[in-house]
């Protein structure tokens, strides 16, 4: 592709040059983006920056300059770690008391998860101005598929998506990187690439190269089971993927070996779907002393079970499969799974399947964190069909718990409860 073809965007004032620049001549700028295809490529996944961290540093100034770690206590782990306690080492995950020895000097906050909700609802109201094809990832990401925007802002993609990171940054306070390409795959691996207020590109004509060097694990869907058995097989980088045919990775993966060597060639048809359904939904806490009590730790289950119900119901989900999420005192973690007849949106029927799952792994307690959750999402109408033949307890738990819920939207969630959340 020759220098003719290269396209030059400056990311301050928007101005876009057939040539390659460094320096902007409208406004001085050296934010600026070259790229040979700049012009030509609309699929966009942007990802704010140390989210969590960043807006508490916005809503309080005097912590601009000092590590910031949001997350739940001593107890808890790192919810998110601002980019200056990044140098000393906590991260993502981490256990509280791991990061807090990295970084003694470190300032932990609460996670507030309401008002990073709110955040991010004026973040997507900015990506829904200027595309109506966005696909939330989570609260701070989300891809965005920018084709067809030219006529209607007289701008290439690549000039609407500065201007949407210029306006979080105005507008909102707080800033984001942008990764531009020609897929949904390669966005998003261009999106962390510059961090923090970073905006990459890749190619079609570099993708190759880009992954090349990369570590295998670097792909969606390979995690440390996975990238164990590539191992093995001798494929440690996304380069050695790229050397192996694909129908030998194929023969030896079936369709995730197929699904590895599209990506590693930089190869991914997936859409930038508007309407992402929920996978699960989940809820778990983690305790302040370990808890080794069966009936304690049932006790902390039910509330779970309630708050999983609850958002079943409200976005008229139902589940196959119900969910155990147990964290030893070892920091050693158990999920346990159970598929149920029927799908649910029932408390009581989540709590009754995980608790069976619980009760057989009383002897690996203690614990210092419970969870529940719910997969196999389907239609709430298809939630606990009455069965004209049945008889006994299952019938009238579900009749209890929908008058318990016509009772709560009338007057508010906490006028009627059961009584094995106060035991």
């Amino acid at each position: 592709m020759s220098s003719q073809d290269t396209i030059s965007l400056c990311r301050d004032c928007l101005a876009e040059y057939a040539k390659e620049l460094q320096v902007c001549t409208r406004c001085g700028s050296e934010r600026v983006v070259t790229h040979a295809e700049l012009g030509r490529l609309s699929l966009a996944h942007i990802d704010c920056d140390a989210f969590y961290a960043t807006i508490e540093k916005r809503d309080r100034p005097e912590l601009a300059d000092k590590p910031v770690i949001v997350g739940g206590g001593k107890r808890g782990v790192v919810t998110t770690a601002c980019y200056i306690a990044r140098k000393f080492g906590p991260r993502s995950a981490m256990p509280m008391f791991k990061a807090l020895k990295l970084c003694p000097q470190a300032v932990v906050i609460p996670p507030d998860m309401a008002k990073y909700k709110r955040v991010s609802r004026e973040v997507h109201t900015i990506f829904d101005m200027a595309t109506p094809i966005v696909e939330p990832l989570s609260l701070d990401e989300a891809f965005l598929d920018l084709n067809g925007t030219t006529l209607l802002f007289h701008r290439s993609p690549a000039a609407t998506l500065a201007y949407i990171q210029r306006e979080i940054e105005r507008q909102i306070r707080i800033t984001v990187s942008v990764g531009l390409s020609y897929n949904k795959f390669l966005a998003k691996m261009a999106s962390d690439m510059q961090k923090p207020r970073g905006f990459a590109v890749i190619g079609r004509a570099e993708a190759v190269h880009v992954l090349h060097d990369l570590p295998i694990n670097r792909l969606p869907g390979v995690g440390p089971s996975l990238a164990d058995r590539l191992k093995v097989d001798g494929l440690f980088t996304i380069g050695d993927l790229q050397r192996r045919p694909e129908a030998e990775l194929s023969m030896l993966y079936g369709d995730t070996g197929t699904f590895l060597a599209n990506l590693a060639r930089g190869i991914d048809h997936r859409r930038v779907s508007i309407d992402r359904e929920a996978k699960s939904i989940s809820a778990e806490t983690t305790f302040d002393t370990d808890i080794a009590d069966m009936a304690e730790l049932r006790r902390r289950l039910w509330p779970l079970c309630e708050r999983v119900s609850a958002r079943l119901k409200s976005h008229a989900l139902a589940g196959r499969t119900v969910s155990l999420k147990l964290k030893t005192a070892r920091f050693k973690l158990k999920t346990r799974n159970h598929k149920i007849a029927t799908p649910t949106q029932l408390a009581e029927v989540i709590f009754r399947t995980a608790e069976t799952m619980l009760l057989k792994e009383a002897a690996s307690a203690p614990f210092r964190l419970i969870g529940v959750g719910v997969d196999g999402l389907t239609d709430g109408d298809e939630a606990d069909a009455p069965d004209l033949f049945a008889t006994g307890p299952a019938p009238r738990h579900a009749q209890v718990e929908r008058a318990m819920d016509a009772v709560r939207a009338k007057f508010g969630s906490k006028a009627i409860r059961k009584g094995r959340a106060d035991r």
